[in-house]
């Protein structure tokens, strides 16, 4: 049997109308990215920006403009789903745990079967609906997914000697 590793490059962009979960002020979105059992986080938006720039961006409608990536096993084995979560929280400064603004799940299976016959495949930039915990919509966030595939044999390989 044959197994595919490769690399997911997950491009996150911005998000647009999140919910703000704060009582006085503007959130400070940043995001958790999950995929299997493997876990990244981007910057809080507008940590690193010009006053004027964190002023208009931070918030409810962030830039991020982040890359991240990831190691994929395909076909996955038992029972585990091809899906890309994006968690949005938003990052508290009081000795409190942030909040959870909402989340994204991307399915992932087409975009690594094509991957694998052809050695690479990409979902451009496109908007996932953010859903909150009371399963009602809040805002979208844009995100990219590129996948490229690396073949190598299954190690284990049945030994017959025949003469």
């Amino acid at each position: 049997m044959t197994s595919t590793n490769g690399i997911m490059e997950v491009t996150l962009l911005q998000a647009r109308g999140l919910k703000n979960t704060e009582f006085f002020g503007k959130i400070d979105p940043y995001v958790l990215i999950q995929y299997k059992n493997q876990e990244l986080k981007s910057q809080t938006a507008g940590g690193k920006a010009s006053k004027f720039r964190a002023y208009f961006w931070q918030g409810s409608n962030p830039v991020w403009n982040e890359k991240f990536k990831f190691r994929v096993e395909y076909p996955i084995k038992g029972n585990e789903h091809h899906k890309l979560i994006l968690k949005i929280m938003d990052k508290d400064t009081f000795m409190t745990q942030d909040d959870f603004v909402g989340q994204a799940t991307i399915n992932l299976k087409e975009l690594f079967a094509i991957g694998v016959e052809n050695g690479m495949a990409q979902l451009p930039p496109q908007k996932y609906r953010v859903v909150s915990t009371n399963k009602t919509y809040h805002g979208e966030i844009k995100v990219g997914v590129t996948f490229i595939a690396h073949e190598e044999a299954d190690r284990q390989k049945d030994v017959t000697t025949s003469q």
